[in-house]
């Protein structure tokens, strides 16, 4: 499968381009990058590196640096560290972007890798909006979008009412759920059932030095940001389930049905569903187990 990743690196998207840098049934042909859990020269820097620490000769193109609509962004750094990694923040920089923007990259490898290429995105999706916009034949020239995102029936992670990745521009995930590529959404009603501990971190690290050491040395800040706020004994691998929802559908129940994004008010970033709306696939049940397990078994081949 040709992948591109569309993401905010981010201590959960390390894992997540970790795992697809492992899985056999992944070609990682690039990242694209865009605001989120850092500001977007953050997350471009952020990519360059574990690409380089991974050993793949990919691209990175830069995207959005703000929401639609927005002059600014506060990243997250009280869930990912002030550089995105937790408490490593000595992060060189490695390489430089492609020429391309983030949106240009992608149009221009849906029509390359026509009907095969697999979008996933794990960000805010203001350069999937960007890139529909841009090419109204981008829709049908990639293979399926599948997102991390959204809350549909369940509470949110950053309000009672959303998803921080919908809620970071919820002008651009409704207006990619107003119009969307064949799309599969993988959204907290999932991501929370798939808990990775300190101690999964840990036996990952005895198995892959450099990188699961990597991986469980940033994920310390991460862990206790999980059990301070939400008291719980694990993060959510919500990145790394929507990678793997990209190959592994079997281990996802999901359902049919349109969806609307609320872009104002006391609601603002809630995903709720909408008959009116085109159908999207939406992720309401996981093998949570079985995911865990994936990510640990590939993960832990590598170096």
């Amino acid at each position: 499968m040709k992948l591109i990743i569309d993401t905010d690196p981010g201590i959960d998207d390390a894992m997540a381009i970790a795992y697809a840098a492992a899985a056999p049934e992944i070609e990682l042909i690039g990242l694209t990058t865009v605001f989120g859990n850092t500001h977007v020269h953050q997350s471009s820097r952020n990519a360059r590196f574990l690409l380089d620490k991974l050993g793949i000769n990919a691209p990175v193109a830069e995207g959005a640096p703000v929401a639609q609509g927005a002059d600014t962004h506060a990243p997250s750094e009280h869930v990912h560290g002030p550089e995105g990694f937790g408490d490593v923040t000595d992060i060189p920089q490695i390489g430089s972007n492609h020429s391309l923007s983030a949106a240009e990259y992608l149009v221009e490898m849906a029509r390359v890798h026509k009907g095969e290429l697999v979008v996933c995105a794990v960000g805010p999706l203001t350069n999937i909006a960007a890139a529909l916009r841009l090419d109204p034949e981008f829709a049908q020239n990639i293979a399926r979008l599948v997102i991390m995102g959204g809350a549909v029936y369940c509470p949110g992670n950053i309000t009672p009412h959303a998803e921080a990745n919908i809620y970071h521009d919820p002008l651009a995930a409704d207006e990619v759920f107003a119009n969307p590529p064949t799309t599969v959404v993988v959204g907290l009603d999932v991501t929370l059932r798939t808990l990775y501990e300190g101690a999964d971190f840990n036996g990952l690290a005895e198995q892959s030095a450099d990188m699961g050491g990597f991986l469980r040395d940033i994920s310390k800040f991460y862990l206790k940001f999980y059990k301070d706020v939400g008291g719980l004994e694990g993060c959510g691998l919500h990145d790394s389930t929507a990678v793997i929802a990209c190959t592994h559908a079997d281990m996802f129940t999901m359902v049919e049905t349109g969806l609307q994004v609320v872009a104002d008010g006391p609601e603002i970033g809630l995903t709720r569903p909408d008959p009116s709306r085109p159908v999207v696939h939406v992720c309401c049940d996981v093998d949570g187990a079985g995911v865990v397990d994936l990510f640990t078994q590939r993960v832990a081949s590598l170096p």
